[in-house]
């Protein structure tokens, strides 16, 4: 079991990475699968280790990376497809905190001081990445759903689509980086106790 957790992880950093091809070359609905495929990976590697007691230091590690490459890089490449202000200001300020207690883990950890994500099953840290891979799956959806529509293209059904998934993506985009923020005061809060400490 330990095994298969890891291999999930192994195959979400590596769908993080072949999701910019594959959205340079605009092969839209593979991204949108691959996409979808990792994000579920995320949840489910998650439970099985909890449940089968199949958590290993690289699986943790594997895990962590996995999940900021899976939405760093699509972040990314999504505001360069569409570099309009309401996309590329939360990506670019999503990035610069994960960056941030990317940072403050670091200097604990020359302290020999672990940060945890909180286990809360309703952390705002969790809430944010959920609102994150909602709004991504929103946007992908969007492009794949294009390849659909012609001229001659009558469907309500993907009318109905065009219209309301940019509603789901851009408000999940904006509501994400709210919880991104909540999140960040959070871990500040306890850097500070930490470093009270350390006096």
């Amino acid at each position: 079991m330990k095994f298969f957790v890891n291999f999930l992880s192994a195959f979400r950093i590596a769908a993080s990475f072949a999701i910019i091809p594959t959205l340079m070359f605009q092969m839209f609905w593979t991204t949108f699968i691959l996409y979808v495929l990792a994000a579920v990976s995320d949840w489910f590697d998650g439970y099985l280790a909890r449940k089968y007691n199949a958590c290993t230091k690289i699986g943790g590690v594997m895990d962590h990376i996995g999940d900021k490459l899976l939405v760093v890089n699509t972040l990314i490449m999504l505001s360069i497809m569409m570099p309009v202000w309401f996309v590329v200001v939360p990506v670019i300020l999503m990035i610069v905190r994960e960056l941030y207690i990317s940072g403050l883990r670091e200097f604990l950890g020359t302290q020999k001081i672990e940060m945890p994500v909180p286990k809360a099953r309703f952390s705002m840290g969790k809430i944010k990445t959920t609102l994150q891979m909602i709004s991504i799956a929103a946007f992908l959806l969007i492009f794949a759903i294009g390849t659909l529509i012609t001229p001659a293209s009558d469907s309500r059904t993907l009318m109905y689509l065009i219209y309301i998934l940019p509603q789901v993506g851009i408000w999940g985009l904006w509501l994400s980086l709210v919880a991104s923020v909540w999140s960040a005061t959070q871990y500040t809060k306890t850097f500070l106790g930490h470093l009270k400490k350390m006096k």
